[in-house]
């Protein structure tokens, strides 16, 4: 009897898409998982958060806003489609993934690893609404997102090297260095988090409870863990100069520290201003620019190998051994 392929083997007959080609796949999921970060901010600061009243549907009677329920409605529901946007780019890099030969289960892994947490917080997403913006759940909703963020970004280094045993490009005093920096901005962002549930921006014009904490004081403890990841930066900077290290996490850490001064200043700009929603938005897109560069700080500091070779070529749909190098004469 005949052996039933799946969907994914009989793409793989038909296409087999560049080791370039996967690798802008992926790059397109970091960029989405920024876009729903920024595009959920938006709906916080318009006040849209309960521009629908209840989940999956828009309202009781309808799974899309009506008319009375003006902007707040539609931004609302604009971000629910936007799952589906950053699903169908999560599925282009899952099918390209599985498509190229040969095949690396750490790819698709990864892939689905995406998939299944947007589903799980689409489904926490709506337990927010239903809660009426409770802002413990809020925040965690948040730092859903971030992790999605985190395995957007791994996929698209893993994307870029091969699948041989990590090999340190510095010493494990270094390395530990890193993780401490990843630890603290880590810690950075859960605190931005508590600010934002403390701070003016709940999400709706009607009142929402918010975390009973004093803004001013979380404000400064953020504050206080900016200037320790700053000086972690710094430190490891020099760091890498004094070992030698490659170029590549040097360039790195020096991307970090410029995504850093640019957050910070317009952390200070919203702070002074008295947090404007535009500010406050650039403000949440900038955490994100920050937790995308201490992770390439952190990845570029082990090497994995070239992406593996592709076959020469495909004899019947199936990947063919490569040919040795050199060919016999005529």
């Amino acid at each position: 009897m005949p052996n039933t392929l799946n969907p994914f083997e009989l793409i793989a007959r038909r296409w087999q898409p560049s080791a370039r080609f996967v690798e802008r796949a992926a790059l397109a999921t970091v960029v989405m998982a920024v876009v729903i970060v920024v595009t959920g901010g938006a709906v916080r600061l318009t006040e849209s958060g309960l521009g629908c009243s209840t989940w999956p549907q828009c309202t009781p009677d309808s799974l899309t806003p009506t008319a009375e329920m003006g902007i707040h409605g539609l931004i609302e529901f604009g971000n629910r489609l936007l799952t589906y946007v950053l699903c169908a780019f999560i599925g282009l890099f899952i099918v390209a993934a599985r498509a190229r030969a040969p095949r690396r289960h750490s790819l698709t892994r990864l892939g689905w690893a995406q998939f299944w947490i947007v589903m799980g917080n689409a489904v926490w997403g709506g337990i927010v609404v239903l809660t009426g913006l409770n802002p413990y759940l809020v925040a965690a909703h948040f730092l859903l997102t971030s992790a999605l963020l985190t395995v957007c970004v791994l996929s698209w280094q893993r994307a870029k090297e091969g699948d041989g045993e990590p090999r340190d490009l510095v010493s494990p005093a270094v390395r530990q260095l890193s993780w401490v920096l990843v630890v603290a901005v880590a810690a950075l962002t859960v605190i931005g988090t508590v600010v934002t549930g403390t701070g003016p921006h709940a999400g709706d014009a009607h009142k929402v409870h918010r975390i009973p904490l004093d803004w001013q004081e979380v404000t400064q403890l953020h504050v206080d863990f900016v200037y320790i990841v700053v000086g972690l930066t710094v430190a490891l900077f020099f760091t890498l100069r004094a070992v030698k290290a490659p170029p590549a996490p040097r360039r790195a850490a020096l991307a970090l520290f410029a995504t850093l001064a640019f957050q910070g200043v317009v952390g200070y700009v919203q702070y002074f201003l008295s947090l404007p929603t535009l500010v406050v938005g650039l403000h949440m897109f900038g955490s994100t620019l920050v937790w995308i560069a201490v992770l390439r700080v952190f990845l570029t500091l082990r090497d994995r190998g070239p992406v593996p070779a592709a076959p020469d070529a495909l004899v019947d749909g199936e990947a063919a051994e490569t040919r040795p190098a050199a060919t016999t004469a005529a």
